[in-house]
């Protein structure tokens, strides 16, 4: 990987206008339906007063799989997601044009035998040019490392509190959430092909990180917003393991502040911490 290539990536806005069915299509994928008469449900999927859930917005305006381009020269089977960062400036609406601008902020190397991070930002707007939402992603190139110069790290997420949870909202997900969810943006084989899983060292294919996490704050708007998704600002948060598909999510809650709470989730099976250093603004 070359530092200044990655650093001064330069991406084309996409210009996507999106339909009802891309937004029902998105929260199939992250688990909505699994109950088809709650009407908690059917706002998402179902076209009748339909909503675009708030983290549908991940996989709008996304320039693609880029890194597997061969001229980053990045060793894309060994990607991994490493953070992911929402803040919600306006609510999507449930069918709509966006325009996504995405830049490179920040090349951080790990060193010549640990990898490296890259870190984007992309901002969404609408039509009218105002601001939707920015989010910033951190993807860990296990790969790669080595490189000729290195950024400082962006401020880290704080870890959640060392005691109970005051909350706690579990969630399976689907079996054929991983075939549903690279429907939406994300089509890398890691997801689907078990041959690329084995090489990737995974014994079977895994789910999204914005699978998981979109399963997250379904979790969140749960159990802190009373069901009202309108209520998030942001979402913030490490994936610190994979999940796979069919496996379920308990999502634990900490009371932060008046209007965030912090949060982390493990996957029940297995007793693992998928998601860590979790934070996500909520109105009062």
């Amino acid at each position: 990987m070359d530092y200044q290539l990655i650093k001064n990536w330069k991406f084309p806005e996409v210009d996507r206008t999106y339909t009802e069915n891309d937004s029902i299509l998105y929260a199939l994928g992250i688990g909505f339906g699994q109950e088809p008469t709650n009407p908690d449900h059917l706002k998402y999927v179902y076209e009748q007063d339909l909503q675009a859930f708030p983290t549908m917005s991940v996989v709008l305006g996304y320039p693609g799989f880029w890194m597997k381009d061969p001229k980053a020269g990045i060793n894309w089977v060994k990607l991994v997601h490493g953070e992911q960062r929402l803040t919600i400036h306006r609510q999507l609406p449930a069918a709509g044009r966006v325009i996504g601008r995405t830049r490179i902020t920040h090349v951080i190397d790990k060193g010549a035998d640990k990898g490296a991070l890259v870190v984007s930002e992309r901002t969404l707007h609408d039509a009218d040019g105002n601001l939707l939402v920015t989010l910033g992603s951190t993807t860990f190139c296990r790969g790669d490392g080595g490189l000729s110069h290195s950024d400082e790290s962006p401020a880290a997420l704080d870890a959640t509190p060392d005691r109970a949870p005051d909350m706690t909202c579990s969630i399976p997900t689907l079996p054929q959430a991983a075939l549903i969810y690279r429907l939406c943006a994300d089509n890398n084989p890691l997801h689907a092909d078990p041959a690329v899983a084995t090489r990737a060292g995974y014994p079977r294919p895994i789910l999204h990180g914005l699978c998981t996490y979109g399963v997250a704050a379904r979790a969140i708007v749960q159990a802190a917003c009373g069901n009202d998704a309108s209520r998030l600002t942001a979402l913030h948060t490490r994936f610190s393991s994979p999940v796979f598909p069919g496996e379920t999510l308990v999502c634990e809650i900490w009371k932060d502040t008046a209007e965030s709470v912090r949060f982390r989730a493990k996957v029940a099976e297995r007793d693992v911490v998928v998601l860590s250093h979790g934070f996500a603004g909520i109105k009062a």
